[in-house]
C-alpha cells in the first residue's frame, strides 16, 4: 500500500484507470455511467430524499425513468416512509448491494483488489462483442499495470 503522508497526490493515481473501472462497474451491472456517479453521490449523502435525487441529477444526463429504476432493481432503498400526520418525507438510502459494489470500485481504484477477468464475475470477458473484447484487453493492462506499481 502506498503512503499517502508524503509525496505529490497525483503520485496516487487514483483517477489513472477510472473510465475503466465504471466501465466495467455499469456493464457488469446493468447501469449507466450516470447512474454509477449518481449512486456514489448518494452513498457520500448516507440518508437522502426524492428532492436530494432531483438536486444531484441536475448534472447527469436526463432520463426521466431513473428514480424509480434505482427503486426497482434494488440500487436504492426506503429507510423511512413518508408519515402524513407530522408531514415528513420518505428518506432513502443505498442498498447493501450498492454499497459493496460502491466499496469495490474504490479498491479496485486504490490497487487493493483486481478488475475481475473471469467470465463469472465478469460478462465482459465472454468477448461477444467487438468492444467486449477491447475492454477487456484494457482491463488486464489496468490489472498489470496496478501491479508493477504496488
Amino acid at each position: 500500500m502506498r503512503n499517502l503522508t508524503g509525496g505529490d497526490i497525483k503520485d496516487l493515481g487514483l483517477l489513472k484507470h477510472y473510465r475503466l473501472i465504471r466501465k466495467w462497474a455499469c456493464k457488469t451491472n446493468g447501469i449507466t455511467d450516470a447512474d454509477l456517479e449518481l449512486l456514489i453521490y448518494f452513498d457520500c449523502l448516507g440518508q437522502f430524499r426524492k428532492r436530494d435525487f432531483e438536486d444531484g441529477s441536475l448534472t447527469y444526463s436526463w432520463d426521466n425513468r431513473r428514480w424509480n429504476r434505482l427503486l426497482k432493481e434494488g440500487w436504492i432503498v426506503k429507510w423511512r416512509g413518508y408519515n402524513g400526520s407530522d408531514k415528513t418525507y420518505s428518506i432513502y438510502k443505498i442498498s447493501f448491494r450498492c454499497k459493496c459494489l460502491i466499496q469495490q470500485v474504490y479498491r479496485i481504484m486504490l490497487g487493493e483488489e483486481d478488475i475481475p477477468t473471469s467470465t463469472r464475475r465478469n460478462p465482459v470477458m465472454k468477448k461477444k462483442s467487438y468492444s467486449d473484447k477491447v475492454y477487456s484487453a484494457a482491463f488486464n493492462k489496468v490489472n498489470e499495470d496496478k501491479t508493477r506499481y504496488l
